[in-house]
């Protein structure tokens, strides 16, 4: 396994990031049990989830991913072996806190609190606010439109609720997801001026398909020490070749909750994700862990969060830190990216 520093703190987090979010959902407690052992085997330290999860959210399962966690860490013992990231819902979701989920200090402190009970843990390495509170792009929305609205809690404001529970111990760091450079950019610098809590990673989508991270995000990752942590590498799918020539595996996300997973669905993914795959045959790589691999190894990655529903797909994501890509491969995929740059944003 791969390691590197999470932020500029000297914490060691897997280049690989166990994604959780189908417990609960698509996979039984006893599976995310069994993914947890192996990964932990394998040498990744690293899990991330969420208060939202499982995933396709509803009401009736809020909360179960992080349940299902905290009852491994009560039967194993070890809490101590994880870096565990989860996050706190924006706006969104009437089922959440009366729909009152912003980020003040009543709902952050109600938020935090039942996460820590569902983990079974009294601290969480990465707290993370799971998309921004103020009206803007995510979630692959294109098309800007300002609207003046102060209707919601200010970063400065947000990171001193934060502060309250790193000097309680119940958070050890911060981090943002589905924030813009502008987003990321003053967290940094009212945190500076301001003595607050510094945000130390970014969980935004980033794949073959969607390499928009790379225009503003990857620079002040760079610059700043505030590393990406990729959800959706492998693009719901698409990255593994399963759908390819309209296959619809049973049990897949799409065979199950196609009207969900629409972020992929774009005129160019097919082409896109053919070419790809022309690449990995030629060079006799897997197409999922040459997918995998092109994430792990930008220089602004810290994590590439994988998500697995079946032990033969982790298993494979995980091999993924084993494989090298030449610059033969590397220039090949950038002319894919060329040619179809970012279908899926």
């Amino acid at each position: 396994m791969n390691y590197k520093k999470l932020g500029n703190t000297d914490i060691d987090v897997s280049t690989i990031c166990l994604g959780t979010m189908t417990w609960g959902e698509q996979n039984t407690q006893e599976e995310g049990f069994e993914q947890m052992d192996f990964a932990l085997d394998q040498g990744v330290n690293f899990w991330d989830t969420a208060e939202l999860y499982a995933v396709p959210p509803k009401e009736e399962t809020f909360g179960h991913t992080e349940i299902v966690i905290g009852n491994w860490f009560e039967k194993t013992k070890k809490r101590d072996k994880v870096i565990l990231a989860t996050k706190v819902a924006g706006p969104a979701r009437d089922y959440i806190r009366n729909g009152e989920n912003n980020y003040g200090i009543k709902n952050i402190t109600i938020a935090l609190n039942d996460s820590l009970k569902r983990l079974k843990t009294d601290y969480i390495d990465l707290y993370q606010l799971h998309w921004p509170e103020r009206k803007t792009n995510m979630f692959g929305r294109l098309g800007y439109e300002h609207k003046e609205d102060d209707n919601w809690n200010k970063f400065e404001d947000v990171l001193g609720n934060l502060q309250k529970f790193v000097k309680e111990g119940k958070i050890r760091e911060v981090g943002l997801s589905n924030e813009t450079p502008w987003g990321v950019n003053k967290c940094l610098q009212l945190s500076r001026e301001n003595n607050l809590p510094r945000m130390m990673s970014i969980q935004n989508p980033y794949s073959l398909l969607n390499r928009s991270y790379e225009v503003g995000l990857a620079e002040i990752s760079i610059r700043d020490e505030i590393g990406l942590l990729a959800y959706s590498p492998l693009a719901s799918g698409y990255l593994t070749g399963k759908y390819r020539n309209n296959q619809m595996p049973k049990n897949s996300r799409l065979e199950r909750d196609g009207d969900f997973w629409t972020r992929y669905n774009k005129p160019n993914t097919t082409k896109a994700v053919e070419a790809y795959y022309e690449i990995s045959k030629k060079h006799n790589i897997d197409f999922t862990q040459m997918s995998l691999k092109f994430c792990e190894i930008q220089p602004f990655m810290t994590s590439v969060i994988i998500g697995a529903t079946t032990m033969e797909q982790l298993k494979t994501n995980i091999e993924s830190v084993n494989v090298k890509l030449t610059d033969e491969v590397i220039e090949e995929i950038n002319e894919v990216q060329k040619i179809y740059p970012n279908p899926c944003p």
